[in-house]
């Protein structure tokens, strides 16, 4: 797949993977991309996963067409873009494997045979020439890991993104952009708001026509709208004004709560989305807090603490930084109701909560719950 008319697509779809970091679901698997980038010299853009060398490998020679590379650029050292460096190393020996000095110490601890390769160590802002095509390298530490680099293509105006811009789901998948690439940046990315936020400042000086994401397709209609998205979701700005009802339930008196509360939004024109949290897919539940301006927890006390999903859930959007909202609890307890004060604890590490009254309930609905419910659905509007 041709890319511009020197760059080429030579990555693999991975079909057989069922959890990605061996935690995200992903039905509609994965995609490892790699780029060549065809001059007077050859360069590729990173690797693949090792269940992929030999199918990788054959999709470059078949884009090298009887040449030899004479770089590749490793972006980024996470395995699934990076496991394939030594055969590639093995199979183009005179190859000079490009990046920082954070990329070649973490080859040297994947790698701990040693790769006997040329090596060049380029530095942020520098710039290596392949003929028509001259590359220069942002650096993007902790976007998401320390050595990560993006890369710019000066002739074709492509960015190489490494991670960012990525999204879960094959290349063969039919299916929503923004979804999945939520999912994937807040799961994976979510924590480092401020590093993304400072790559994007970097890439507004570059007239970027084109995105060439580590993983999901090339981006190059519209590209105002996934970096728009990119900027709300590094700088923790909601994508929706609308609330998600997070909750978890025994008995079904906490769940009854959740929906009851939902419905009534619904009722007066706010957008609802609700979860529970023991049975669906965690990483999506995360990914709508982050993207809707309000945030409900409904769950009940457990020995004498909050509900280990709900702990979870709260636990995961901490970890990311999680800020900027409104926030409600609902809380049930039989004779000790202890979740409300246990949620409030887990998220005062959050900034900007605005807590609006919650409702606590004792076993089951009662009257003055069903009211408050009504003045907590009206608060939410």
């Amino acid at each position: 797949m041709n890319i511009t008319k020197d760059i080429v697509y030579v990555g693999v779809n991975d079909r057989q993977i069922d959890l990605f970091e061996g935690q995200y679901r992903v039905p509609n698997g994965m995609a490892y991309n790699s780029y060549v980038i065809l001059d007077e010299k050859v360069a590729v853009m990173d690797t693949a996963d090792v269940r992929f060398t030999d199918e990788w490998l054959g999709n470059v020679e078949a884009a090298l067409n009887g040449r030899t590379p004479d770089y590749l650029i490793v972006q980024h050292m996470e395995p699934d873009h990076s496991a394939s460096i030594g055969a590639f190393a093995a199979k183009y020996p005179a190859a000079t494997v490009v990046g920082n000095a954070k990329t070649f110490t973490m080859i040297d601890n994947f790698f701990r045979g040693g790769m006997a390769c040329p090596r060049l160590e380029v530095k942020n802002g520098g710039t290596l020439s392949l003929g028509a095509h001259e590359l220069q390298f942002v650096f993007a530490p902790m976007v998401h890991w320390p050595e990560v680099m993006v890369t710019y293509d000066k002739h074709d105006k492509v960015l190489f993104s490494a991670d960012g811009f990525g999204k879960f789901g094959a290349l063969d998948a039919r299916e929503d952009w923004a979804d999945e690439a939520a999912r994937y940046y807040i799961g994976i990315v979510g924590k480092y708001g401020m590093q993304v936020q400072n790559l994007l400042k970097a890439a507004a000086g570059l007239d970027i026509r084109t995105i060439c994401p580590l993983h999901g397709p090339v981006l190059n209609d519209n590209l105002g709208y996934y970096l728009d998205l990119y900027n709300k979701w590094s700088s923790y700005t909601p994508e929706f004004d609308g609330v998600l009802v997070a909750y978890t339930s025994v008995y079904g008196h906490t769940k009854e709560a959740a929906l009851l509360l939902a419905d009534k939004l619904r009722a007066q024109g706010t957008r609802a989305e609700v979860r529970d949290l023991a049975r669906c897919d965690m990483a999506d539940a995360v990914s709508l807090a982050f993207r809707m301006s309000k945030l409900v927890l409904a769950t009940t006390t457990y020995n004498a603490d909050v509900y280990p999903f709900m702990r979870t859930f709260i636990e995961h959007l901490t970890e990311r930084n999680f800020q900027n909202r409104t926030v409600a609890l609902i809380e049930n307890g039989s004779w000790a109701p202890m979740a409300a004060k246990v949620m409030t604890g887990l998220l005062e590490k959050s900034k900007n909560l605005t807590f609006v009254e919650g409702v606590k309930i004792m076993s089951s609905l009662s009257q003055e719950n069903l009211a408050q419910l009504d003045a907590l659905a009206g608060a939410l509007k």
